[in-house]
């Protein structure tokens, strides 16, 4: 049998216990509780690795070794303010978020959430915030779709378009019946595949070159331009703003749908310490993976890849059998369903909870809401793969567009509320707006204070802008009161 048909074997088999797991998750939900936020019942090492996969996504497998093997050590810093991202957001804002958002009305979503915290009378916040979520989720999800194409393109051989289309169907199959306990336990399943192939391939990298310190030794002697933390592959000393940037990406955990989705999930909110130490400890091991295979591939691979993000593909395939390199490639197939199919939820449910329940009211069933939201994630499927049709797009470049258009319009307006009793409705409209609209406008512009990453002035106009109209405007006691009540829990 040949090694194509080997890995093609794997990649079946693999979906087949993804799809079972589908179907089980399809018999246990009964509403928009169990499908949204699979009733809140989620132990602390299932929501924090499924937050980890649901988060990393392509980008972890494809994105961050390619920025490694074409810039060098210098695209560490990325890695630095993500890692400080992850564990801020455990710390300061995953418990409160679970007890609030399950006090208000079992706040399934995050507009539904924000809504609710400051009780308007009117729908608009909720469906700015469900704007948002729509419009940058597609642009997300999308990424995952072309980290799917380029998978399937080097494994195979296939034309990227067709490769895009299958890894949809893939992802759809199994979102659209079990909805967020599927998500979830496949999630735990491939965050543990994902951990696995970024210890295994840069171990065998690095032992095939005699140890960890020959391997670095190596790469200062042939590659000594990759090989600095201060300055790019062509020399250039890293700026300010480049590194204010690159860190900045840790700003965007505050404000991302699908991974605040987990910490409102959790079984318990005193269960929030494990759940985050996990997360701690499987970041720091992709992150590191991640980086060594970027960096090590070059030791490796005797010709240079014209698309760094291609870099774990060609070593697995160069280091191990087809059996071994069929599970790990499996890996990168983990990595693009776990994020896509929450996004797709969180979008689905924005659509569904946030647009037609609340424009619909009491006419609107949770069997319903449900129907909405399955429906929602075959559209919106269709939406992304049209935007991933094209092939010379970055994983990299599409994720961070996304990632800090979430990160500003909804960030500082979570964050803020959590803390804050005197924040009001007025104020989180225009967060929400000033981060959203400044990162669209931000990504237009280029050249001086224009080069810095949009996520950094989204988040900081964002935050400026709520505490702004927050103290113009009038908080009614009752909100007030309510929020410190809930702040002694």
């Amino acid at each position: 049998m040949s090694g194509q048909w080997v890995i093609a074997l794997t990649f079946i088999a693999y979906l087949a216990l993804i799809l079972a797991i589908g179907v089980y998750a399809y018999l246990r939900t009964k509403d928009a509780s169990d499908y949204f936020l699979g009733g809140r019942s989620l132990p602390p090492a299932v929501a924090a690795l499924s937050a980890g996969a649901s988060d990393m996504s392509g980008w972890l497998l494809l994105g961050l070794p390619g920025a490694a093997y074409t810039v060098g050590l210098s695209s560490g810093w990325i890695a630095i303010g993500l890692f400080s991202g992850i564990l801020l957001s455990w710390m300061i804002m995953a418990r409160r978020l679970r007890i609030y958002s399950y006090a208000l009305d079992d706040s399934l979503t995050v507009p539904a959430y924000l809504h609710r915290r400051f009780n308007l009378g009117h729908p608009y916040l909720r469906t700015i915030c469900a704007f948002f979520i729509l419009l940058f989720f597609l642009f997300y999800v999308a990424s995952g779709l072309i980290a799917g194409g380029k998978l399937f393109e080097t494994v195979f051989g296939w034309d990227y378009q067709w490769a895009v289309i299958i890894g949809a169907l893939a992802v759809i199959s199994y979102t659209l019946f079990g909805g967020f306990l599927a998500v979830s336990w496949t999630d735990v399943i491939q965050g543990l595949l994902m951990s696995l192939a970024l210890v295994i391939v840069p171990v065998m990298v690095i032992s095939d070159e005699g140890g960890l310190g020959t391997a670095w030794t190596t790469m200062k002697e042939q590659h000594p331009e990759l090989m600095h933390w201060l300055s790019d592959n062509t020399g250039a000393t890293l700026s300010v703003a480049a590194i204010l940037s690159s860190l900045a990406w840790g700003l965007g955990y505050f404000g991302q749908p699908h991974i605040l989705a987990r910490f409102k999930a959790l079984r318990h909110p005193d269960e929030m310490p494990i759940a985050a130490a996990v997360a701690a400890v499987w970041s720091l091991a992709g992150f590191l993976g991640a980086m060594c295979v970027g960096l090590f591939g070059h030791l490796e691979l005797a010709q240079t890849l014209p698309d760094g993000e291609r870099v774990f593909m060609a070593l697995v395939e160069a280091l191990f059998h087809p059996l071994v390199a069929g599970i790990l490639l499996a890996a990168i197939l983990s990595a693009i369903m776990s994020t896509a199919d929450s996004q797709l939820l969180v979008s689905s449910a924005a659509l569904a909870e946030d647009m037609y329940h609340v424009w619909f009211g009491k006419k609107a069933s949770s069997e319903s809401i449900v129907k909405v939201g399955r429906w929602a994630v075959v559209a919106l499927s269709l939406i992304a793969v049209g935007v991933a049709m094209d092939p010379n797009s970055k994983v990299l470049d599409v994720v961070a567009y996304a990632w800090a258009g979430l990160g500003a319009a909804f960030g500082p307006a979570i964050l803020i509320s959590l803390y804050w009793s005197r924040m009001t409705g007025a104020g989180a409209i225009a967060g929400v707006l000033v981060g959203g609209i400044t990162v669209v406008v931000w990504k237009q512009l280029s050249g001086g204070i224009f080069d810095i990453y949009e996520l950094l002035p989204g988040f900081v106009l964002s935050a400026a802008a709520i505490v702004l109209v927050s103290a113009v405007t009038h908080c009614p006691e009752g909100i007030s009161t309510r929020h410190r009540q809930l702040m002694g829990q």
